[in-house]
């Protein structure tokens, strides 16, 4: 099969969920003898116009932009769709809403079979204004409309498009990336002036939605002793919001920035951790807390649905989302019964062993490919819990 990529910035990846989705997903499929061209922004990889390089087999092709915050994504991704309309694809899958939009062009110029794949609503999220909110909804809308198959990651997904548009989906999760080797004396660790397993981290776009700034308000009402947090992330279009969060734990010794992380020193400093926390607003299936669970790290978190799915049966502790003296008392809990949250973290990290892994949802993706070129029909397969996703909901 010859497949289009479309929506993700670029590979190697550098942050983003969608990112390394590709650069785990995209590999294994090209290993399986298929051949896979992204359509990448050149303002990411640094390279001229359709320029193209290799990344573990995966053929990434630069496509110009405009570097305006809301913009380039959108121009990159029409430009992308163009360009993929005009060669002769067998499948044309695009990662995101805000992409989407474009799903009507190669629908229209040949017959390659679209995909849609739904990490997140990201018309949700805080950092886009009322225009880039309505685009990205309208990306929705033409997603169910045009998509030959939308593929969305987390129940809560699957759920509200068929309670939205009455559209059936296919779910096919993420999974935890690959950690490498790390540091075993945790040498990266103490030169941040931390213990083992005497911090609570927090890994994610230091983004609104994400809610780091919650984190902070209930461990500076907590005060836990002998116990830092650390915040790890990079910023994505909120610098305000960044700036507001570094002046609140400017003078706090014991909240660590260690902005973002990478390769070893990312593997580190999450294995050395006493508590994963994603006080989260809104997610799709957090890729950086189903890594934390394979690691075999406690999980704390709000209990939106997304985080509902992954922690629930004694998996994690969870604590109502937004609520600050939810946070405290979740957090006080977790930090006095030590014993308990390593029971609980146990049963994730088998959870997610189970349940979770890249082989599986490269399958799925290639099963998903072969029967919409072989007949749309034999999609009913594919999904398992649709009949029964939708019997649960006509009763409600």
């Amino acid at each position: 099969m010859k497949i289009a990529v479309i929506g993700a910035k670029g590979l190697p990846p550098k942050q983003g969920g969608i990112e390394h989705y590709c650069a785990e997903l995209y590999p294994r499929i090209v290993k399986q003898g298929h051949s896979v061209d992204l359509f990448a922004r050149s303002s990411y990889t640094d390279c001229s116009w359709l320029d193209r390089y290799d990344y573990e087999g995966v053929q990434v092709i630069s496509v110009p932009g405009l570097n305006l915050r809301g913009v380039d994504a959108f121009v990159t991704s029409a430009l992308g769709a163009v360009a993929a309309s005009a060669k002769k694809y067998d499948i044309i899958h695009f990662h995101a809403l805000g992409p989407a939009l474009f799903t009507c062009l190669p629908k229209v110029a040949n017959s390659a079979k679209v995909v849609v794949t739904c990490q997140g609503l990201d018309w949700q999220r805080a950092k886009w204004g009322g225009f880039s909110t309505r685009v990205i909804q309208t990306g929705e809308k033409a997603a169910v409309r045009f998509a030959h198959e939308l593929v969305v990651v987390s129940d809560a997904l699957q759920k509200y498009f068929l309670q939205t548009y009455g559209r059936n989906t296919v779910y096919i999760p993420n999974a935890p990336a690959s950690y490498g080797e790390s540091d075993p004396n945790f040498g990266y660790g103490r030169q941040l002036g931390l213990e083992k397993g005497r911090y609570i981290v927090f890994l994610g776009r230091l983004v609104p939605e994400k809610r780091p700034d919650l984190l902070v308000d209930a461990f500076n009402a907590l005060k836990p002793l002998g116990w830092k947090l650390v915040l790890a992330g990079g910023v994505s279009d909120t610098k305000s919001f960044t700036s507001e969060l570094l002046e609140k734990i400017a003078h706090n010794r014991n909240i660590v920035f260690a902005g973002e992380l990478r390769g070893s020193r990312l593997w580190e400093i999450v294995r050395g951790a006493g508590l994963f926390a994603l006080p989260s607003d809104l997610e799709g299936l957090p890729l950086a807390m189903l890594e934390a669970m394979r690691e075999g790290i406690p999980v704390l978190a709000s209990d939106i649905p997304p985080h509902k799915q992954l922690l629930s049966g004694s998996r994690g502790t969870l604590f109502t989302t937004g609520s600050v003296d939810s946070c405290i008392q979740s957090l006080d809990w977790a930090i006095a019964h030590p014993q308990e949250i390593a029971s609980m973290a146990v049963y994730a990290k088998r959870h997610v062993q189970l349940n979770y892994s890249w082989e599986r949802i490269t399958n799925d993706n290639l099963n998903l490919y072969k029967a919409l070129l072989e007949s749309p029909e034999s999609l009913r397969g594919l999904d398992r819990n649709r009949a029964e996703l939708a019997e649960v909901l006509s009763k409600k």
